[in-house]
């Protein structure tokens, strides 16, 4: 009886052979789609100035060629500032706002979701409202707070909006919730502080959260151009790559091979993560 229920269950759930290799094709056409922005970013990136300018455009390089590398590297190193100190720059925002952003977010949604209080709805709502609101609204009342308290033309003025970023906030609380209620019971039973039931139990159960919030953070903050820096030693890579780009078409070569570099380390830290953002997800399931 138990091997015609196994055969049974078995049916129902396997394909047909015609259905995989149907369902197997149907993914390869998707994502051969999706790949296609990403080879068309490679390829431009080697082509020389003749093959850019080839109408219609080909995905492929045909005389793969160095000089656009060349070129950018030469004309970062004729600008006021050296490139490695727009590099620190990047790195050093890119790290700092997304570490600031896990904590903070983290630190708040743990009592949004494990504690009942007081008006804890309505700070919710007012999260969840200015997810509506994109950073082209709030990027002047920003500017007027980050003036007002004289953080104008500073790394912290980069970090600050940085660190208040909705999403993450959202994101981690809505996977705290999902953390069951008597695994807090026992550890509060065992005498464990808020504290320690925050860094040793609610983080590793929402590790999905946090390393797909890493993801976007980085994202986010290697690509931003910030507003409310004027100084050329506080600028970062995108920002001293655009006055580069601002040169006119002659530098369409250039343009192809800053889109690459600007593309890797997001791309790069995808790659990396997302086996373990998989894993974790497949694993975190937890039942009373």
């Amino acid at each position: 009886m138990a091997k015609k229920l196994h055969r049974r269950t078995t049916a129902r759930v396997n394909r047909s052979r015609g259905g995989n290799i149907a369902s197997l094709a149907f993914l390869l056409i998707l994502c051969s789609f999706m790949l296609l922005p990403m080879v068309f970013v490679v390829s431009n990136a080697f082509k020389p100035l003749d093959e850019l300018f080839i109408y219609p455009p080909k995905l492929l390089v045909n005389k793969p060629t160095l000089d656009n590398f060349a070129s950018m590297m030469k004309l970062m190193s004729q600008s006021w500032v050296p490139f490695s100190r727009y590099l620190f720059n990047t790195v050093f925002l890119t790290a700092a706002g997304t570490l600031g952003h896990l904590v903070f977010a983290s630190l708040a949604a743990y009592p949004l979701a494990r504690h009942n209080f007081a008006g804890r709805n309505l700070i919710f709502g007012c999260i969840v409202l200015s997810l509506m609101f994109s950073s082209s609204v709030t990027q002047i009342p920003s500017y007027i707070i980050i003036t007002k308290i004289g953080l104008l033309d500073s790394h912290l003025a980069t970090l600050l909006p940085a660190l208040q970023y909705s999403l993450g906030l959202y994101l981690i609380k809505q996977f705290m919730e999902t953390i069951p209620d008597s695994v807090i019971e026992a550890a509060r039973i065992d005498g464990a502080s808020e504290w320690r039931i925050w860094a040793k139990i609610a983080m590793p159960m929402v590790k999905p959260a946090w390393l797909t919030l890493i993801i976007l953070m980085i994202q986010q903050l290697w690509n931003a151009i910030s507003p409310y820096t004027f100084s050329e030693e506080l600028k970062t890579l995108p920002q001293a790559l655009n006055q580069i780009l601002s040169g006119g078409i002659a530098r369409t070569g250039v343009s192809a091979a800053v889109s690459l570099f600007m593309l890797s380390v997001p791309f790069i830290t995808f790659v990396v993560s997302q086996s373990q953002i998989i894993e974790t997800m497949n694993s975190s399931g937890i039942k009373d």
